[in-house]
């Protein structure tokens, strides 16, 4: 005889779908409905096929935009090296023409006295000017920003906490430079940049402007003049001490040293605001120089 343990088990396997719901299938394949399941599996294509075509679509709109931005990209590209290539054929040519107007004017002028009295007065003029470059003996000063402290995470992805104090500001090349010119300098640059009597220092941002143009650290100020004398005005001079102090105090680099030969450029050509005519004196022949 067949235990009652067995015989349940048997109906299990045996009836693997449960009766109520083999019915209400029965039910519905009477009445023409479509299976759940197989609804379901309608959705989740349906479903599947907008998502594809979603995905299509967006791809081929990221692909445009991509490829339309190379496009202005190379664009702009070539825009650049042909204005680019535009200005070094300008520059060229307005040295070849500056080189031909000096020539010229040399000529014209060493032709007579009055004409090499006036070409001396537009040398003097000129170095007045910082319009010519100057080669000679001098002093070289330098200031650099203070050194990074030994904690600061700038490997590991830290922001390292910059001082302010700690770095060269446009006020200390400014007094050095007046120190400078005080001192008996008689041209004076700062990184390659000539200053001259229209020239600013300024602090835009980050960056030093002299002249308008940008100048890194370190900062090397270059004076032509008599070593010697240099040097010693330079020194005595209190805003010069106070600039050491404080290069002490926030570990700011300053120091100087005399050179033998220092090579400065000219300066960017100023810009011609007014002028005046000749009056009939020059014109007669009297002395051009100024006060003559």
């Amino acid at each position: 005889m067949r235990s009652l343990g067995a015989s349940l088990l048997d109906d299990v396997l045996a009836e693997t779908l449960d009766p109520a719901y083999a019915q209400a299938a029965a039910a519905r394949d009477a009445r023409g409905e479509p299976p759940r399941r197989r609804r379901g599996r309608v959705l989740i294509a349906l479903t599947m096929a907008v998502a594809g075509l979603l995905a299509a679509v967006t791809y081929d709109q990221a692909a445009d935009r991509a490829q339309g931005r190379q496009e202005i990209r190379a664009a702009l590209v070539r825009d650049i090296q042909q204005a680019s290539s535009v200005s070094d054929e300008l520059v060229d040519q307005l040295a070849e023409f500056r080189t031909e107007v000096s020539r010229t004017s040399d000529e014209l002028l060493d032709a007579t006295v009055v004409g090499q009295r006036a070409r001396d007065a537009l040398a003097r003029a000129e170095q007045g000017t910082a319009a010519v470059a100057v080669t000679g003996p001098g002093l070289l000063v330098t200031l650099a920003n203070a050194e990074a402290e030994a904690d600061d995470d700038l490997v590991g992805g830290g922001s390292a906490v910059v001082d302010p104090l700690g770095r060269v500001q446009d006020g200390d090349l400014q007094r050095v430079v007046n120190a400078l010119w005080a001192a008996g300098a008689e041209a004076i640059s700062i990184n390659g940049q000539r200053l001259g009597p229209t020239s600013a220092i300024r602090f835009a941002g980050e960056a030093v402007l002299v002249n308008f143009r940008p100048v890194t650290d370190p900062y090397e100020i270059s004076a032509v003049g008599d070593p010697d004398e240099l040097a010693n005005a330079f020194l005595l001079n209190p805003q010069v001490q106070a600039l050491a102090e404080d290069s002490l105090n926030f570990g700011l680099r300053f120091d100087f040293a005399k050179e033998d030969e220092l090579s400065l450029p000219a300066a960017s050509p100023p810009e011609l605001r007014s002028a005046e005519p000749v009056g009939p004196r020059a014109a007669t022949g009297a002395d051009p120089t100024p006060g003559g």
